[in-house]
């Protein structure tokens, strides 16, 4: 059975720092998804960055974007949750590799705005395929139904396990 686990915090917390050691700590996994980060100009947040598993990157949020869609005060570029993130989590969700992992950070407003995104993560959850994802404590419909599914491990992330817990999950995926 697929192991699908939900790193749920409060913005700033280190939910993105976890993940991202998640991945470094299992070489010998097949890993796709993607990790998202904040770009900064001069001190302030401008903006956010998404990075794929496979390195690639690009800005997927901005002020100085126009939108729509607009979440908060940045404008989203959908097209790059479509060049960039689908791709890899639409096949990984088709043809589950042995051994692969889907890392997802995260499942926030900006790439929840995607309807493509969300049918991908749909069918992620429901193929064979291990998928730990990031997502944020506040209440939102779609994350919402994930949290309750009773396959699902909600984890929450804290100041306090932060550091710890990418190597207990690194332990339990590790030869998966």
């Amino acid at each position: 059975m697929a192991t699908r686990i939900l790193l749920e915090g409060r913005p700033g917390v280190g939910k993105t720092t976890a993940v991202r050691r998640l991945a470094a700590l299992l070489p010998g996994r097949d890993i796709v998804g993607f990790t998202t980060e904040e770009i900064r100009q001069g001190g302030a947040r401008v903006g956010f960055a998404l990075e794929t598993a496979a390195g690639r990157r690009a800005v997927l949020a901005h002020a100085g974007f126009p939108g729509p869609p607009k979440v908060g005060r940045y404008g989203v570029d959908l097209g790059v949750m479509d060049r960039l993130a689908l791709p890899a989590l639409m096949a990984a969700s088709a043809d589950p590799a042995t051994g692969q992992l889907v890392l997802i950070d995260e499942l926030g407003r900006m790439e929840l705005a995607s309807a493509s995104f969300r049918e991908a993560v749909r069918s992620l959850f429901e193929a064979d395929v291990d998928v730990v994802a990031t997502v944020h404590a506040h209440s939102d419909p779609f994350t919402d139904a994930l949290k309750q599914r009773p396959d699902i491990e909600l984890i929450a992330v804290t100041r306090a396990n932060r550091n710890a817990l990418p190597e207990g999950l690194a332990t339990r995926l590790e030869h998966r």
